[in-house]
C-alpha cells in the first residue's frame, strides 16, 4: 500500500494522539488508527477538518506524488 497522508507525522509534530484526534472528530479510534498507518484513507471533507484541528495547512497532511518530488 502506497503511503498518502502524513497524519501520523503531524500528530507527532504537534504532540498529539490519534485517540485525540479521533475524539476530536467523533470518530473511532480503530478509523483514524487505519489514516495513520495508510491501510485507508480518508476523505478531502475530512482531511479539511482534521488540518483545521491541528492547525495547520491541509499540504501539510498529504505526501507529494513521486513525479512532484524534487
Amino acid at each position: 500500500m502506497k503511503k498518502m497522508n502524513r497524519i501520523k507525522s503531524v500528530l507527532a509534530d504537534a504532540g498529539r494522539t490519534g485517540k485525540w484526534l479521533a475524539d476530536q472528530m467523533g470518530k473511532d479510534p480503530v478509523t483514524v488508527s487505519k489514516w495513520c498507518t495508510n491501510t485507508s484513507q480518508p476523505s478531502l471533507e475530512t482531511m479539511y477538518a482534521i488540518a483545521e484541528k491541528l492547525n495547520v495547512p491541509v499540504q501539510d497532511l498529504l505526501i507529494k506524488p513521486d513525479h512532484l518530488q524534487k
